[in-house]
């Protein structure tokens, strides 16, 4: 969940953001105060999964681009005090599948679970029917990589 920045209150952007700040970054209102945008964070991103974002120019993930590997780069060259030490968790995200999922429509398809590289999204077998996604949340890192592969942008990480 989203904090509302005082700064976005005054120029009448109350709505919540579903935007999705680099790993290991402080609170939404703390990060738009300190961020300098000088997009240090964005050139040393390994995957160019961090991009800034057209609006605000604050560095944002972009999960239809790229996926993260968690490489820490983008902590490690930001000037400003915007990150946590990245020997904490990186985050607590996870990946949701959608009804839209083509496997919930009877249509075979497993693009997620082929990038999937730690695991987490599985297809239980049903009978009379194709396979349902499973996602186990212990496995997920919330890297994204299962978002760009998605035909019908059934997959959210949040």
């Amino acid at each position: 969940m989203a904090i509302l920045s005082r700064r976005n209150l005054l120029r009448g952007q109350w709505h919540r953001s579903s935007t999705i700040r680099a790993p290991w970054s402080i609170a939404e209102e703390q990060f738009t105060d300190l961020c300098s945008r000088c997009h240090a964070c964005v050139d040393a991103c390994e995957t160019g999964v961090l991009i800034a974002s057209s609006q605000q120019a604050f560095p944002e993930i972009d999960f239809q681009r790229a996926e993260c590997t968690f490489c820490g780069r983008c902590a490690e060259v930001c000037p400003e005090p915007v990150f946590r030490p990245i020997d904490t968790p990186a985050w607590q995200r996870v990946a949701s599948i959608g009804q839209s999922c083509l496997m919930n429509q009877g249509v075979t398809c497993r693009s997620c679970q082929d990038e999937c590289e730690t695991g987490a999204i599985k297809f239980q077998l049903r009978l009379g029917t194709t396979a349902q996604p499973v996602l186990d949340m212990a496995s997920c890192t919330g890297c994204g990589a299962c978002i760009r592969s998605c035909p019908v942008q059934a997959i959210r990480v949040s």
